[in-house]
């Protein structure tokens, strides 16, 4: 009978388990479609490029305030609440793009969205915490959550130039992401979602929230999340712009110098889940911090051949970095906090995919619009990342309070 009684758990928690890396393939599909998107917007409302932009920066910024301000729903309401809800906003957005006419109702839903998701991605991260057995199974399953993410990254823009060479509008997209979120809102209802034990009488408000920032590991791993962002967003956003018009001997690198970048990102977290199982893990960041590191300085300062070959390429060494920064993180704290500490990674991860690629426009418009200026800006960043990285893997600054967290919240079940 107890056998029988397991083996449904582990069963529930592989049902789980997959709806979180549907949850986040799902909303990656509409994210990172945008750098697609925006062109259209472009023609269809005689946009400039800093009005259509918004649709980037707009969603990122409210991903960002609903995470620091709602992210205490989770530890508040529970896991599966908080998802549902989230999810069934991000539907009512989604489908609204149906009737939608005009550029600023279309941002509108996109901000509301970016609610949405900053909702049921909290929810979801906090769950990872509960259904993993350590904090080293919480860092491996981070990095296949974020590799679905990427798969989502690359089913998002080909479904939208799919529909575009169809004569689809681009707005169908959302309306793709807005069905399979409705399933995902049935499966989970009748999901079985691992409970989260209150350990303390505290408040569980936004008050907890801000108080929690204040706290050196919630900070640490924050500013790193933020530092990687940026490094990551400068690909996506401003890489297209800096090899644009590029005729050298790697033109078809170039060409699919965005895809290859994405691919490798996604593939890369699958490996990372791999690793984390096997190899220290400040190490592994420390290592691949040097590599993307030296993948950004290189490309500033030589030629744009080798620029089309090294920046795709840093994406199989961006991979591991964000899911682990993330799950570390949300590891320093009791899984009853896990809700509060993933907004608080969230605000800062969406500041940095908002922030980033900003200032580095502003950086390359001061410089008569040349966009090597702002990845010089970016390789700042970098570096900063990897000082931080190589600290952390010397002074193992985070090792006590994981080793605590390890032995009072986590179970080691076969």
């Amino acid at each position: 009978m107890l056998k029988n009684t397991k083996s449904t758990r582990q069963n529930g928690l592989v049902v789980v388990k997959w709806l979180t890396y549907m949850m986040f393939l799902m909303f990656a599909m509409t994210t990172d479609a945008v750098g697609v998107i925006i062109p259209e917007v472009m023609k269809q409302f005689n946009l400039s490029m800093t009005a259509a932009g918004l649709l980037h920066y707009g969603p990122m910024i409210a991903i960002a305030i609903a995470g620091i301000s709602l992210g205490f729903l989770a530890d508040k309401l529970g896991r599966k609440a908080t998802i549902i809800i989230g999810l069934m906003l991000f539907v009512l957005s989604s489908y609204m793009f149906l009737v939608g006419k005009s550029f600023g109702f279309f941002l509108a839903l996109l901000m509301i969205s970016g609610v949405a998701i900053g909702i049921f991605k909290t929810g979801a991260l906090s769950l990872i915490g509960d259904i993993s057995r350590s904090t080293k199974e919480h860092t491996s399953t981070m990095n296949n959550v974020e590799g679905f993410f990427g798969v989502g990254a690359i089913i998002g823009p080909f479904i939208v130039t799919y529909f575009l060479s169809k004569g689809v509008e681009w707005q169908y997209l959302y309306v793709v992401a807005a069905t399979i979120s409705v399933v995902l809102i049935v499966m989970a209802m009748f999901a079985r979602y691992p409970k989260t034990i209150k350990t303390s009488e505290e408040p569980i408000n936004l008050k907890r929230t801000f108080t929690m920032i204040k706290d050196p590991f919630a900070l640490g791993f924050s500013l790193a999340a933020f530092l990687y962002v940026s490094v990551e967003a400068a690909i996506y956003v401003w890489m297209p712009t800096l090899i644009f018009g590029y005729d050298g001997p790697f033109l078809l690198m170039a060409t699919y110098a965005l895809p290859i970048f994405f691919i490798l990102r996604a593939g890369g977290r699958f490996l990372g889940a791999w690793m984390m199982q096997r190899f220290n893990w400040a190490g592994v960041l420390a290592v691949f911090s040097l590599l993307i590191f030296l993948c950004f300085s290189i490309s500033v300062f030589t030629d744009a051949s080798v620029r089309v070959v090294l920046l795709p390429l840093s994406g199989l060494f961006m991979s591991v970095i964000y899911p682990t920064i993330n799950s570390k993180g949300i590891s320093c704290f009791p899984k009853v906090q896990g809700g509060a500490v993933a907004g608080i990674i969230l605000f800062f991860t969406a500041a940095g995919a908002a922030l980033g690629p900003l200032a580095m426009g502003v950086i390359s418009d001061a410089f008569g619009s040349q966009a090597i200026y702002g990845f010089m800006l970016a390789t700042v960043f970098a570096a900063i990342l990897f000082v931080g990285m190589l600290y952390n893997w010397i002074k193992k600054p985070t090792l006590m309070r994981l080793a605590q967290i390890e032995a009072s919240e986590y179970t080691h079940e076969n």
